[in-house]
């Protein structure tokens, strides 16, 4: 078994990141809810614990809380919230207000050891804060670790397991964050670093068999890098079993059909039926603005179509696999249950059918991003398709901002191929995260061959990131947006204005819709 970390969510849109953090040192982790009972917990066997901070305070009513014997079952880490609920329940002082920290800040290091292995002792480290209340006394028995210029810092049990910091170290502001949660797994919790991807595939591959049986699963493959690798290692697993149903939405990028097709066949091998159903998918759209609505409709008419293809080849298919991942679950609904906010609907997690005839194989979906891409390359998946830039399971349906028109469709698609294409000439492909380009709902005046023009205006988004939690917008060379704007105006019919966005997440989401 692998060495495993528990994650209670306590209400923190940090909470992925932590997640994220222990993953990169490759020691596998799951996020809960604190309303887990010490039975489940204890039988679920974690090398260790991390209570994750939140929004509330601990004297709330409603404050997320533990059994206060949870703090023995394995040890235990507690970040902002998570410590001053440890605080709370082992009878130290938590207050509210006075001395409240948000941003940026530097922690004194009082004790360099336990959780500040490798620190010196009074050694100042930059933190990233973000919280109201704070701990004013430590509880008995225990003794304070850092301290910032206003309030305690960090705080850990003289003889149990128990370590806790105010500040949050999971965050990249925070500078040796990701040292200070090694020094919890491996000194504290001894871990091994055994979460690799060939340990993955060999568990999901085990599970999939038993699961799946001598039955026939369907796959509806989008072509992007999720649902690819998904149906990579469900066929790894089962074989033929397996067969990918491809569905022309209508709303896929320039050529996208021909390319899932000649690479699905040629390098996998997979089972491949192409349904044309571009219309199904626009009559379905039309009249309809709201992207929540239209996430829905996209992913009842997947259903249809897919129960409709499977009969017709005969298949009897009791399993369908999709390529959610990680930050879809915690975006879509609340990590397991947990009281982290809701974000957004993702298609693949909000967007199907609740009498759909189909179990779900959803064998990605506690990885992030970059995990998926290297399960992929260890699949022997090629390079062009594993770095690919992640693609929408609506395609540009969220793109075409308000109703979907084939008009509107088109004129995106055009756009966005210019896009891409200049961005992989300038040698950025590989630099960005995610780009793609965005039919807004409003025209423009111009000039055009000495007359007036009113029409449509593309947005331009590119970001990077590691995971798509967080992201940047990418600073291009202007000569490379003013080459991308005069490519789109002349060479796309009723475009006459190029905008470029340059908001992060947060504030701002990844994509429009």
């Amino acid at each position: 078994m692998n060495s495993r970390i528990l994650i209670l969510d306590c209400g923190s849109q940090f909470t992925q990141l932590i997640a994220r953090r222990v993953r990169e040192a490759r020691v596998y982790s799951e996020i809960h809810p604190p309303t887990k009972s010490l039975e489940w917990i204890r039988a679920w066997k974690p090398d260790g614990i991390i209570l994750s901070g939140g929004p509330s305070s601990v004297t709330d009513d409603d404050a997320p809380t533990i059994a206060r014997a949870l703090l023995d079952v394995a040890p235990v880490l507690g970040v902002c919230y998570g410590m001053q609920l440890i605080a709370h329940l082992e009878g130290g002082a938590v207050v509210g207000g006075g001395r409240r920290e948000y941003g940026r800040a530097e922690v004194t290091v009082d004790e360099p050891a336990g959780l500040f292995s490798g620190f010196g002792a009074g050694e100042r480290t930059t933190v990233w804060m973000s919280h109201g209340d704070h701990v004013e006394q430590v509880p008995p028995g225990y003794v304070a670790t850092a301290h910032s210029g206003n309030t305690l810092a960090g705080f850990r049990h003289s003889t149990r397991p128990i370590h806790a910091v105010q500040f949050h170290s999971e965050v990249a502001h925070t500078v040796r964050g990701a040292e200070i949660i090694q020094n919890f797994l491996f000194g504290v919790c001894g871990c091994t670093p055994d979460w690799t991807p060939g340990h993955f595939i060999d568990q999901e591959v085990a599970k999939i068999r038993e699961l799946v049986g001598d039955k026939q699963v369907i796959c509806g493959l989008s072509g992007g890098v999720d649902s690819s690798v998904a149906a990579a290692l469900v066929h790894k697993a089962i074989g033929d079993q397996l067969t990918c149903i491809f569905v022309d939405t209508g709303l896929l990028r320039l050529r996208e059909r021909e390319q899932v097709e000649r690479t699905m066949r040629a390098h996998l091998g997979i089972k491949l039926i192409t349904v044309r159903a571009e219309d199904r998918f626009l009559n379905g759209l039309a009249g309809e603005g709201d992207p929540e609505k239209k996430r829905k409709i996209i992913g009842h008419t997947f259903i249809d179509v897919f129960e409709d293809a499977s009969a017709e080849a005969g298949q009897g298919a009791e399993f369908l696999v999709q390529g959610t991942l990680y930050p879809d679950v915690i975006e879509s609904v609340s990590a397991k249950g947990g009281p982290s906010a809701t974000i957004k609907t993702h298609h693949n997690v909000g967007g199907l059918k609740p009498d759909m005839k189909f179990q779900l194989i959803e064998p990605l979906r506690e990885l992030f991003k970059d995990e998926v891409r290297n399960v992929g390359r260890e699949l022997g998946l090629p390079e062009e398709m594993v770095g690919r830039h992640p693609f929408p399971g609506p395609g540009l349906a969220i793109r075409v901002l308000g109703e979907v028109t084939p008009y509107a469709v088109d004129i995106l698609r055009r756009a966005d191929a210019i896009y891409l294409e200049e961005i992989r000439a300038a040698g950025l492909y590989q630099e960005i995260w995610q780009a793609f380009a965005v039919f807004l709902p409003v025209r423009s005046v111009g000039v055009m061959g000495d007359g007036r023009t009113y029409e449509h205006v593309i947005a331009l988004r590119a970001v990077t990131s590691t995971d798509g939690m967080t992201a940047d917008w990418f600073a291009f060379p202007h000569e490379v947006l003013g080459r991308i704007s005069n490519r789109i105006i002349n060479e796309v019919d009723g475009v006459n204005r190029v905008v470029y966005d340059i908001s992060s997440k947060p504030p701002a989401t990844i994509e429009w819709e």
